[in-house]
């Protein structure tokens, strides 16, 4: 019986068990490259823009406030004649009634055209023209009312009222004294008011001056039995003192 003997080289047996043990190491570390690689889908395409946001918008109003305007158009006296002056010839009895009525008024009972109405039959223009409606309702909006401002106190249910605190005339105010009236039977006087303001919301009290201009006999352009305002001033800077 023959038997046959396997020979092997020295050191053969090493590298085979080395190289075995690489490929296996190379196997394993692509299997994990596999597991962990995050798997990429195709390319998206740009999709269309959004539509703009718009701004968000506060739901909070700024408070109404009435603003001042510009002299709008006198409207046209109402009704029969509204003249609720004292038929008087004494001056300072008419000045004071017509002070207060320049700062009285009810927008419960009354609209802005009676208001105006019933204030515009106190002023008289004289023959000259030197005292034209358009200063009259320059003065009257000056008090803080107008057509604009009006319907918002309506809708606050606002009226005004005055009473007199103080009256000075003629040669009692220092500007009359320097420029005396130009003829006689034509009066100044600067009446301190004491007004009252009232609404649903508020109540405001505030002293108030306001100048009138009156013209009594014997003044050859005067009524021979009375008095007549020929104008009056409210703004600040046209008071008489």
């Amino acid at each position: 019986m023959t038997l046959t003997r396997r020979i092997e080289l020295p050191g053969s047996s090493s590298r085979r068990r080395w190289l075995f043990a690489v490929i296996l190491l190379l196997s394993v570390a692509m299997v994990v490259f596999a597991l962990i690689r995050p798997v990429q889908g195709p390319a998206s395409e740009p999709g269309p823009p959004l539509p703009a946001e718009p701004m968000p918008q506060s739901s909070a109003q700024a408070p109404v406030v009435p603003q001042t305007q510009a002299s709008t158009a006198a409207p046209a006296v109402e009704g029969p004649d509204r003249d609720r002056a004292p038929r008087t010839t004494d001056f300072r009895r008419l000045a004071s009634a017509a002070a207060t009525e320049i700062y009285t008024w009810d927008t419960r009972t009354a609209s802005y055209s009676e208001v105006y109405s019933g204030l515009r039959s106190w002023w008289h223009v004289l023959p000259d023209g030197s005292n034209p409606l358009a200063v009259f309702v320059q003065e009257f909006e000056a008090t803080g009312i107008n057509a604009g401002t009006y319907p918002y106190l309506a809708g606050q249910q606002a009226y005004r009222s005055a009473t007199v605190g103080s009256m000075m005339c003629d040669g009692e105010l220092a500007k009359v004294r320097e420029r005396p009236a130009p003829w006689v039977g034509l009066h100044v006087c600067t009446v301190s008011l004491r007004v009252l303001d009232q609404s649903n919301s508020a109540r405001n009290t505030y002293t108030a001056p306001v100048s009138i201009m009156l013209n009594c006999p014997p003044a050859a352009t005067a009524p021979a039995d009375r008095c007549v305002m020929v104008g009056f001033y409210a703004a600040p800077n046209r008071v008489v003192y």
